[in-house]
């Protein structure tokens, strides 16, 4: 009797954890839809499986948890971010649909699997299960069972999804690779473009050149203290991603300068 009272109450430790963690697995999700980057929302998803493996070991399934950050936050989602770094998605992408009434087919779909985990959830809430010592006893343990599962009932699903892991890292290989039509030109040939075209003739400056930095998000510095554009990457400037260090630098050199005058004039001074 009390082991089954115990199967129906929560601790105030448990329920603790819970909020915290569901909330953390909340907000994840909600950022791995409305995160504007692809990354980001890969690392939310990331995020939000790792709470699920901890739900997952505190109740006492310590397979399912390590089995959830093994496979699916380390194996899974990291091929994810391996494509998506692959194939480079970027802002710019056009985000006009190429199939009539996506939108719609993606809305009917996320109402059809809310209802059927509302069902769910409602079925599990009002159902009495006996719990799993039947089930693992049936196969020698929780692990035996569930690969006595996966291997035979479960077979056909489990090497499809194999199957579909392994056409997703060839379909990035295949998007990412570019055959070369043309002949590559040589650094002569390249030097005598720039200098038909006018552009920057020498090779472009290295960043945080007179900044008193070599992070490759800091412009160089001009004579006059503004910041060179051609020292940093065309894609960190548009992305906004440039760290503007020339008032620090201009307020460092000033004080070099003066530290240095008042070391002149104690000289001066000292030699008269």
């Amino acid at each position: 009797m009390s082991a089954n009272l115990a199967a129906y109450t929560t601790s105030s430790g448990e329920a603790f954890q819970f909020w915290v963690l569901g909330t953390v697995a909340v907000v994840g999700a909600l950022s791995t839809v409305l995160m504007k980057k692809a990354v980001h929302s890969a690392l939310s998803l990331a995020g939000t499986m790792i709470v699920l493996a901890v739900f997952y070991l505190a109740n006492g399934a310590y397979f399912l948890g390590i089995v959830q950050i093994v496979v699916y936050t380390g194996a899974i989602m990291m091929l994810f971010l391996f494509v998506v770094m692959l194939v480079g998605v970027t802002a710019a992408d056009s985000l006009k649909e190429t199939i009539k009434g996506q939108r719609w087919w993606a809305v009917a779909c996320g109402l059809g699997f809310g209802i059927l985990l509302a069902a769910g959830i409602g079925n599990a809430s009002l159902t009495e299960f006996a719990g799993l010592g039947t089930a693992n006893s049936a196969h020698g343990g929780n692990v035996e069972g569930l690969a006595a599962l996966i291997f035979t009932k479960y077979v056909f699903a489990f090497e499809i999804t194999g199957a579909l892991l392994i056409t997703a890292a060839v379909g990035a290989m295949v998007l990412t690779h570019r055959e070369r039509t043309e002949r590559a030109r040589t650094q002569r040939e390249l030097s005598e473009q720039r200098v038909r075209e006018g552009k920057h003739v020498p090779p472009l400056p290295a960043p945080g050149v007179y900044a008193r930095h070599n992070a490759v998000d800091i412009a160089g510095l001009l004579p006059d203290g503004t910041p060179a554009e051609l020292t940093v990457m065309g894609t960190l400037r548009k992305r906004g991603q440039i760290r503007d260090v020339s008032h620090e630098a201009l307020a460092d050199l000033k004080a070099l300068e003066q530290r240095a005058a008042e070391r002149l004039g104690r000289e001066e001074e000292a030699s008269r």
